[in-house]
């Protein structure tokens, strides 16, 4: 396992140099694959770009098994639109927001450790890339897997969410749990004083 690089170190910063073509189903490459995977998942996260492993390259791994979101409730779960990830790699991706609708939820970042904020995203993307054998790749996501693509792909243009987020919701993650756990974001949001960029 590798150690996460924390916001302030500036591979963080740099846009990610695309993957070369001929590191392309290499064994460097399927290794720094399983490093990035098995640090993911020992995080624990459910998704992680190669410059959080100070690789300024465009990977990112994610995954998303509903186990870190099983206390939500139901209603939780469908406002948020958590549906299953399987585990994928995706080498030197190209993200299109699809449609105009937004979702502002809380986010946190390995990077950014211990701290939460809310980020409105788009709700639905369209993610084009590579497999790391080279095999071409579409994912068409909506929910909560499209705002875990987004905030991968970010990592790989040198955006952290704190870039993007609601910073009057910026706080302790262990705080925002406490206060906010089981509560609807317009509820959050309100007594945030805080006006949604999701609303039409």
């Amino acid at each position: 396992m590798a150690m996460i690089v924390q916001a302030g170190d500036p591979v963080l910063r740099r846009v990610a140099a695309p993957v070369p073509t001929d590191k392309l189903d290499t064994p460097e490459l399927r290794a720094l694959v399983d490093e990035m995977v098995a640090t993911m998942r020992a995080a624990p996260g459910v998704g992680l770009a190669a410059p959080q492993i100070g690789v300024s390259w465009q990977l990112i791994v994610v995954e998303d098994d509903g186990e870190r979101a099983s206390s939500l409730s139901d209603g939780e779960h469908e406002e948020r639109g958590r549906t299953a990830l399987p585990l994928t790699a995706i080498v030197n991706p190209e993200l299109e927001l699809l449609g105009d609708k937004r979702a502002t939820f809380f986010e946190g970042c390995l990077s950014v450790s211990g701290w939460s904020a809310l980020v409105a995203r788009a709700l639905e993307v369209e993610v084009k890339g590579l497999t790391p054998a080279g095999d071409p790749l579409t994912l068409r996501l909506s929910g909560w897997p499209a705002r875990i693509l987004q905030h991968e792909i970010d990592h790989l243009r040198g955006i952290l969410y704190i870039d993007r987020m609601l910073s009057r919701s910026f706080s302790q993650t262990e705080a925002a749990h406490e206060l906010w756990s089981g509560k609807p974001m317009a509820e959050v949001a309100a007594s945030l004083g805080i006006d949604r960029r999701d609303k039409p």
